[in-house]
Protein backbone atom coordinates (compact mmCIF):
# COMPACT_ATOMS: atom_id res chain seq x y z
CA UNK A 1 0.00 0.00 0.00
CA UNK A 2 1.45 3.45 -0.55
CA UNK A 3 -0.59 6.81 1.03
CA UNK A 4 0.59 10.01 0.50
CA UNK A 5 -0.50 11.95 3.77
CA UNK A 6 -1.25 15.42 4.63
CA UNK A 7 -2.02 17.07 8.62
CA UNK A 8 -2.05 21.06 8.60
CA UNK A 9 -5.22 20.88 11.93
CA UNK A 10 -2.18 22.44 14.07
CA UNK A 11 0.60 24.88 13.71
CA UNK A 12 2.98 22.35 13.10
CA UNK A 13 1.83 21.22 10.17
CA UNK A 14 3.30 17.90 7.73
CA UNK A 15 2.60 15.19 4.82
CA UNK A 16 4.01 12.11 4.74
CA UNK A 17 4.37 8.80 2.78
CA UNK A 18 3.21 5.59 3.67
CA UNK A 19 4.96 3.05 1.30
CA UNK A 20 4.20 -0.89 2.41
CA UNK A 21 5.06 -0.33 6.08
CA UNK A 22 7.42 2.15 5.65
CA UNK A 23 6.65 6.14 6.60
CA UNK A 24 8.65 9.15 5.39
CA UNK A 25 7.91 12.29 7.07
CA UNK A 26 8.44 15.82 6.40
CA UNK A 27 7.41 19.02 8.55
CA UNK A 28 6.63 22.48 7.12
CA UNK A 29 8.57 25.25 8.01
CA UNK A 30 7.67 27.23 10.93
CA UNK A 31 6.29 30.73 10.90
CA UNK A 32 5.01 30.43 7.32
CA UNK A 33 1.64 29.63 6.16
CA UNK A 34 0.92 25.94 5.39
CA UNK A 35 -0.99 27.10 2.06
CA UNK A 36 2.97 28.16 0.81
CA UNK A 37 4.69 25.28 2.10
CA UNK A 38 2.44 22.17 1.71
CA UNK A 39 2.56 21.38 -2.15
CA UNK A 40 6.11 22.15 -2.30
CA UNK A 41 7.29 19.81 0.28
CA UNK A 42 4.54 17.29 -0.99
CA UNK A 43 6.72 17.19 -4.25
CA UNK A 44 9.92 16.95 -2.58
CA UNK A 45 8.57 14.16 -0.77
CA UNK A 46 7.29 12.01 -3.75
CA UNK A 47 10.84 13.09 -5.76
CA UNK A 48 12.42 11.61 -2.61
CA UNK A 49 10.04 8.28 -2.66
CA UNK A 50 10.60 7.99 -6.25
CA UNK A 51 6.93 8.36 -6.75
CA UNK A 52 4.45 10.10 -9.15
CA UNK A 53 0.81 10.86 -7.69
CA UNK A 54 -0.62 8.05 -10.13
CA UNK A 55 1.50 4.84 -8.18
CA UNK A 56 -0.69 6.03 -5.16
CA UNK A 57 -3.45 3.93 -3.54
CA UNK A 58 -4.97 6.98 -1.85
CA UNK A 59 -4.18 10.14 -0.21
CA UNK A 60 -5.28 10.68 3.51
CA UNK A 61 -6.02 13.89 4.67
CA UNK A 62 -6.55 15.41 8.78
CA UNK A 63 -10.21 15.95 8.94
CA UNK A 64 -10.36 18.06 11.87
CA UNK A 65 -11.17 19.48 14.18
CA UNK A 66 -8.39 22.56 14.44
CA UNK A 67 -7.98 25.36 12.76
CA UNK A 68 -10.35 26.34 9.94
CA UNK A 69 -7.73 27.38 7.56
CA UNK A 70 -5.39 24.53 8.41
CA UNK A 71 -8.17 22.19 7.64
CA UNK A 72 -9.54 23.57 4.84
CA UNK A 73 -5.76 23.70 2.88
CA UNK A 74 -5.06 20.03 4.01
CA UNK A 75 -8.71 18.99 2.73
CA UNK A 76 -8.62 21.54 -0.72
CA UNK A 77 -4.80 20.07 -1.69
CA UNK A 78 -6.05 16.31 -0.97
CA UNK A 79 -9.11 16.76 -3.45
CA UNK A 80 -6.99 18.61 -6.29
CA UNK A 81 -4.39 16.32 -5.96
CA UNK A 82 -6.79 13.41 -6.01
CA UNK A 83 -8.81 14.67 -8.52
CA UNK A 84 -6.06 15.12 -10.70
CA UNK A 85 -4.73 11.69 -9.80
CA UNK A 86 -7.91 9.55 -10.19
CA UNK A 87 -7.36 8.92 -6.57
CA UNK A 88 -9.67 8.19 -3.50
CA UNK A 89 -9.27 9.96 0.00
CA UNK A 90 -9.31 8.49 3.46
CA UNK A 91 -10.36 11.59 5.89
CA UNK A 92 -8.42 10.66 9.34
CA UNK A 93 -9.57 12.63 12.63
CA UNK A 94 -7.36 14.73 13.72
CA UNK A 95 -7.66 13.56 17.10
CA UNK A 96 -7.17 10.33 16.37
CA UNK A 97 -3.63 10.74 14.76
CA UNK A 98 -3.18 12.40 18.23
CA UNK A 99 -4.52 9.57 20.52
CA UNK A 100 -2.13 7.46 18.13
CA UNK A 101 1.37 9.09 18.74
CA UNK A 102 0.33 9.10 22.47
CA UNK A 103 0.45 5.47 22.36
CA UNK A 104 -1.64 4.74 25.21
CA UNK A 105 -3.40 2.26 25.15
CA UNK A 106 -6.47 4.41 26.68
CA UNK A 107 -5.95 8.29 25.76
CA UNK A 108 -7.85 11.32 26.58
CA UNK A 109 -6.92 13.65 23.23
CA UNK A 110 -7.12 17.66 24.39
CA UNK A 111 -6.39 19.95 21.53
CA UNK A 112 -6.62 23.66 22.05
CA UNK A 113 -9.25 25.27 20.07
CA UNK A 114 -8.36 28.27 21.25
CA UNK A 115 -11.46 31.16 22.52
CA UNK A 116 -11.08 29.76 25.49
CA UNK A 117 -11.82 26.16 24.79
CA UNK A 118 -10.37 22.74 24.20
CA UNK A 119 -11.59 19.54 21.56
CA UNK A 120 -11.42 16.51 23.26
CA UNK A 121 -12.03 12.88 22.67
CA UNK A 122 -11.49 9.23 24.43
CA UNK A 123 -9.61 6.66 22.44
CA UNK A 124 -8.95 3.19 22.72
CA UNK A 125 -5.49 2.53 20.85
CA UNK A 126 -5.61 -1.23 18.98
CA UNK A 127 -2.75 -2.67 16.84
CA UNK A 128 -3.93 -0.73 13.75
CA UNK A 129 -5.68 1.95 14.63
CA UNK A 130 -7.60 3.83 17.54
CA UNK A 131 -11.36 3.40 18.92
CA UNK A 132 -13.53 6.61 19.63
CA UNK A 133 -14.77 5.64 23.46
CA UNK A 134 -17.22 8.91 23.26
CA UNK A 135 -18.01 11.53 20.82
CA UNK A 136 -15.43 14.23 20.02
CA UNK A 137 -16.52 17.84 21.77
CA UNK A 138 -15.71 21.33 21.96
CA UNK A 139 -15.98 23.07 25.70
CA UNK A 140 -14.40 25.14 28.14
CA UNK A 141 -11.59 23.25 29.89
CA UNK A 142 -13.28 23.66 33.45
CA UNK A 143 -16.14 21.48 31.81
CA UNK A 144 -14.40 18.24 30.93
CA UNK A 145 -14.89 15.45 32.93
CA UNK A 146 -12.07 13.07 33.67
CA UNK A 147 -12.13 9.43 33.05
CA UNK A 148 -11.07 7.16 35.92
CA UNK A 149 -8.82 4.39 35.69
CA UNK A 150 -5.38 4.30 33.66
CA UNK A 151 -5.21 6.73 31.34
CA UNK A 152 -3.28 8.82 29.46
CA UNK A 153 -4.09 12.56 28.14
CA UNK A 154 -1.86 13.81 25.21
CA UNK A 155 -2.21 17.24 23.28
CA UNK A 156 -1.05 21.13 23.21
CA UNK A 157 -4.24 22.00 25.47
CA UNK A 158 -2.57 20.56 28.42
CA UNK A 159 0.29 23.62 28.04
CA UNK A 160 -2.66 25.98 26.71
CA UNK A 161 -4.26 25.99 29.66
CA UNK A 162 -2.35 25.00 33.11
CA UNK A 163 -4.92 24.35 35.25
CA UNK A 164 -6.23 21.75 32.87
CA UNK A 165 -3.00 19.88 33.11
CA UNK A 166 -2.61 20.29 37.03
CA UNK A 167 -6.59 19.62 37.35
CA UNK A 168 -5.79 16.22 34.85
CA UNK A 169 -2.05 15.24 37.03
CA UNK A 170 -4.31 15.46 40.22
CA UNK A 171 -6.46 12.82 39.06
CA UNK A 172 -3.10 10.27 38.21
CA UNK A 173 -3.43 11.03 34.39
CA UNK A 174 -0.24 11.04 32.91
CA UNK A 175 0.33 13.93 30.69
CA UNK A 176 1.99 13.87 27.42
CA UNK A 177 1.97 17.77 26.36
CA UNK A 178 3.76 17.67 23.52
CA UNK A 179 2.36 15.29 21.74
CA UNK A 180 0.36 15.78 18.19
CA UNK A 181 -1.60 14.82 15.34
CA UNK A 182 1.02 14.50 12.66
CA UNK A 183 0.78 13.55 8.89
CA UNK A 184 2.56 10.07 9.96
CA UNK A 185 0.13 9.20 11.95
CA UNK A 186 -2.92 9.78 9.92
CA UNK A 187 -0.67 7.53 7.04
CA UNK A 188 -0.51 4.70 9.67
CA UNK A 189 -4.28 5.27 10.73
CA UNK A 190 -4.99 5.46 7.02
CA UNK A 191 -3.35 1.90 6.17
CA UNK A 192 -5.50 -0.02 8.30
CA UNK A 193 -9.14 1.82 7.49
CA UNK A 194 -8.49 1.55 3.61
CA UNK A 195 -8.26 -2.12 4.21
CA UNK A 196 -11.72 -2.30 5.85
CA UNK A 197 -13.43 0.25 4.67
CA UNK A 198 -12.26 2.41 1.13
CA UNK A 199 -11.76 5.46 0.72
CA UNK A 200 -14.22 8.84 -0.38
CA UNK A 201 -14.64 10.45 -3.73
CA UNK A 202 -13.01 13.30 -3.79
CA UNK A 203 -15.71 15.21 -4.02
CA UNK A 204 -16.84 14.30 -1.20
CA UNK A 205 -14.05 14.86 1.27
CA UNK A 206 -14.99 17.39 3.95
CA UNK A 207 -13.54 18.69 6.88
CA UNK A 208 -14.63 18.16 10.15
CA UNK A 209 -15.17 21.50 12.27
CA UNK A 210 -17.12 20.28 15.40
CA UNK A 211 -18.04 24.00 15.99
CA UNK A 212 -18.72 26.76 13.47
CA UNK A 213 -17.49 29.66 15.21
CA UNK A 214 -14.07 31.01 14.28
CA UNK A 215 -13.83 33.79 16.74
CA UNK A 216 -16.19 35.98 19.37
CA UNK A 217 -17.99 38.96 18.16
CA UNK A 218 -17.84 42.33 19.63
CA UNK A 219 -20.20 41.67 22.20
CA UNK A 220 -19.43 38.98 23.91
CA UNK A 221 -15.85 39.92 24.20
CA UNK A 222 -16.99 43.11 26.24
CA UNK A 223 -19.43 40.89 28.16
CA UNK A 224 -16.07 39.24 29.38
CA UNK A 225 -14.60 42.50 29.97
CA UNK A 226 -12.12 42.65 26.78
CA UNK A 227 -12.03 45.44 24.23
CA UNK A 228 -13.85 46.33 20.74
Amino acid sequence: MKFLALETSTEAGSCALYLDGTVLERRCPDGRPHSETLLPLVGTLLAEGGLALGNLDAIAFGQGPGAFTGLRVACGVAQGLAAGAGLRLIGIGSLDALAWNAGGGSVLALLDARMGEIYCAAFLRRERDVCAADAVRVLAPADLNLPEGPWLAAGNALSAYPELAARVRAAGISCQPEAMPTAAAVAQLASGRWLREGGLDAADATPFYVRDKVARTTAERLAEGGRA
